[in-house]
């Protein structure tokens, strides 16, 4: 067999071991590495997005009548529930706080929690600043509350369109009290939607102020992955104590008990004025005669 015979030979078989590839690597490349296993399918990096290290809470913490006591010396799992049902009615409809805070003062140092994420192949930062609750309802036969929560997400000063969040809060027992979601989707790159999972394990709650405290644990999966974990505090506009009822205006035509009281009052002084009026018909006035 001539040795132009051979070479051809050779050339086919790496063609077609190689595929289409085979014409866009160069003489260099082939030598090295002839059948190409570098670019194989399995060698290529498989990214698995993972929910980060998440802290485990040591007690609960409730805050009432301005007093702070672990829940485990004077309230009960059903206090708890009852509690945070009352709270969360309180603040449908509004927008509550985000904040990164310190663990042991519960103090907030930024109006904001940060996650390290990727969006395609750049790097960049997840910021939420606050999540609206949109809905409240309680699962009747279980400590656990259905909500809807529509987080505000940014990142690299870009605001994605979000889908709603469902969101289950759960009251285990008096160590355990959870929110978790099934995953909400972000529009951050245009092939596709990035699914974001959230677990907070709550252990403040202050029922006179309206803060919720707890670990975080945020995951990042899709065409932009990462995440990351914390403390953080959540900012309730409204207390977890029942809401007055608002005083209603009395009816234009009705009286209250006072105004009755005066009418009466009125009403028979006037009688009395007639009645004495009306005994001195008959008699006759005299003029007085001045000298």
């Amino acid at each position: 067999m001539s040795d132009k015979k051979i070479l051809s030979l050779l050339f086919i078989t790496l063609f077609a071991v190689s595929g289409c590839r085979f014409w866009d690597r160069s003489m260099q490349e082939v030598m090295i590495d002839p059948l190409d296993s570098a670019n194989d399918v399995q060698n290529f990096p498989v990214i698995q997005t993972q929910m980060a290290p998440l802290a485990t809470p040591r007690s609960i913490i409730v805050c009432r009548s301005k007093q702070c006591a672990p829940v485990k010396l004077s309230m009960s799992k059903e206090y708890i529930y009852n509690s945070l049902v009352q709270m969360m009615k309180n603040n449908n409809h509004e927008r509550a706080l985000v904040c990164t805070a310190d663990v042991g003062s519960h103090n907030c140092y930024q109006n904001y929690i940060s996650l390290p994420i990727t969006v395609g192949i750049t790097p960049a930062y997840m910021y939420i600043d606050s999540v609206k609750i949109t809905d409240v309802s309680m699962n009747k036969g279980s400590s656990s509350i259905n909500m809807m929560l529509n987080y505000n997400v940014t990142y690299n000063g870009q605001k994605p369109d979000c889908s709603p969040d469902r969101t289950l809060l759960y009251v285990k027992n008096t160590d355990n009290i959870v929110l978790e979601d099934k995953g909400y989707r972000c529009k951050m790159t245009t092939i596709g939607s990035t699914v974001v999972k959230t677990m907070f394990l709550i252990d403040f709650i202050d029922l006179d102020y309206g803060f919720i405290g707890g670990y975080y644990s945020i995951g990042l999966s899709g065409p932009a992955y990462g995440g990351g974990s914390g403390y953080m505090m959540l900012r309730l506009p409204e207390t977890g104590y029942p809401l007055l009822p608002m005083p209603k205006a009395p009816a234009k035509n009705e009286l209250t008990p006072a105004q009755r009281e005066a009418q009466s009052y009125l009403e028979s002084g006037t009688e009395k004025v007639s009645d004495t009026a009306a005994g001195t018909e008959g008699v006759q006035v005299f003029p007085i005669n001045y000298k």
